[in-house]
């Protein structure tokens, strides 16, 4: 792993959106299920999960639910359970009701919110299995009151249409009962638009492969997003203080995710940058995704060393990092000085895997520099809100000159004249139409 300064690390990474033909490709799958529904989605199935399907097996039955639990170990279960409940109760704290204001004069204004009425869940299946996935995004939709939440995800690959257990397992544990093996753009592109078999939803949410994010760019604004997520990052702030094999094995706990994931040291302590630097290496011998891992470390990775813990924040700040561990003595008094990341670890025990599966914070962080301006996954993603506006005419009477006046300094007199009619017809008068 690279030992740099600050000075030679590039700290803003460029957004990677595909490749032209990837693009295209996206385009095409897209504007396909749009005009073909099942028939396309069936043939993008076989072309790229290599798995021939039915329209009856495109559904997951709850026979396969039931039967998923036959091929899990029991541990597991407990363990997606205990998981569950703690990301249930994190989430629980965020949600928000409907309010209004009723003033002296009458007047009511508020806010009501509502629960989206359907959201689509697009849970990966290449690398990696993540049934924790289901779980980050099916609980806090649930919180908000989301009636309708459906789950794609792909077929095994090589003509076998099972879907992992764990996957199925999790699924039915967080309670989504409305499954289809399908994955990749064209699952996007089914639950943007809809197709015979799979009806529109109003939001998708979940992580994938670079096909899945452009596919979501693609159907924006026909549906909402979650984010287009970008590889996997992690940022240790760390002094002389931290257990080098500890700060290793944080790093490399991201490097796994990807070759593009990003796991980055920052630090005043050279004798820390060093030691940490010969942990990496020899961890890294023993890492069954050692490939993956070395690759991200060589490419996307470094040991910054800084002249001051003050320096330290200004990178990590500057980097906006997905995931930060703080691994300081006193790593609360450096809290208030972070501006920018998607989930801050703090102390040695705060290991990043902590937040990923059991915590109870979401896991679906931004990703690219995108904690400058957004945050992660929650209940509020999962809900919309309305303004509510009950003027009286003691108000309007009162106001009515005001918004005249706003309203013709914009140049917009059938605005004027809308409050200025019911001034009039209340005998409180107005500036007389067509009066500039």
């Amino acid at each position: 792993m690279k030992v740099v300064s600050s000075k030679d690390f590039k700290l803003e990474r460029e957004v990677e959106y595909g490749t032209p033909e990837q693009n295209q490709a996206v385009k095409e799958i897209v504007f396909a299920i749009k005009k073909e529904g099942d028939t396309a989605l069936l043939r993008y199935t076989e072309q790229f999960d290599r798995v021939t399907l039915t329209l009856n097996q495109l559904r997951v039955t709850p026979e396969e639910l039931q039967a998923a639990y036959g091929r899990v170990e029991e541990s597991f279960v407990s363990a997606i359970q205990a998981a569950a409940a703690n990301i249930r109760a994190f989430h629980a704290r965020q949600k928000r009701n409907s309010w209004m204001d009723l003033q002296p004069d009458g007047t009511i204004l508020g806010q009501i919110i509502r629960p989206l009425k359907r959201v689509g869940v697009y849970v990966p299946g290449g690398k990696a299995a993540y049934p924790s996935s289901v779980l980050m995004n099916v609980i806090p939709a649930q919180i908000a009151g989301v009636p309708e939440i459906v789950m794609v995800t792909p077929p095994s690959t090589g003509g076998k249409e099972g879907i992992d257990p764990y996957i199925l397992v999790a699924a039915a544990e967080a309670g989504v009962n409305e499954i289809y093996r399908v994955g990749g753009a064209q699952a996007v592109a089914a639950l943007a638009f809809g197709t015979e078999s799979i009806a529109p939803v109003d939001k998708i949410c979940g992580p994938g492969n670079i096909y899945v994010a452009l596919a979501k760019r693609e159907v924006y604004g026909a549906v909402d997003i979650d984010s287009i997520a970008g590889p996997s990052e992690i940022v240790v702030l760390a002094d002389e203080t931290a257990e080098p094999a500890y700060v290793a094995a944080d790093l490399l706990s991201q490097a796994e995710h990807d070759e593009m994931a990003s796991a980055i040291l920052v630090t005043p302590s050279q004798s820390l940058a060093d030691s940490v630097a010969a942990e990496v290496e020899r961890q890294l011998q023993e890492l069954p995704r050692q490939a993956i891992a070395r690759s991200s470390v060589e490419n996307y990775g470094a040991i910054i060393v800084v002249e001051s813990m003050e320096e330290g924040i200004s990178v990590v700040n500057r980097l906006a990092p997905e995931h930060l561990e703080i691994v300081v003595e006193d790593p609360m008094g450096l809290v208030g000085s972070i501006e920018n990341a998607g989930a801050i670890f703090l102390g040695a025990y705060s290991s990043e895997p902590v937040g990923d599966y059991f915590a109870g914070p979401n896991h679906i962080i931004p990703t690219n520099g995108t904690a400058r301006f957004s945050s992660p996954v929650d209940v509020d993603d999962f809900i919309k809100k309305s303004s509510l506006i009950y003027y009286s005419k003691e108000a309007l009477l009162r106001d009515g000159k005001t918004i005249i006046e706003l309203a013709r300094r914009e140049g917009l007199e059938g605005h004027a004249r809308a409050i200025e009619i019911r001034l009039k017809n209340e005998g409180k008068g107005g500036d007389g139409y067509g009066e500039q």
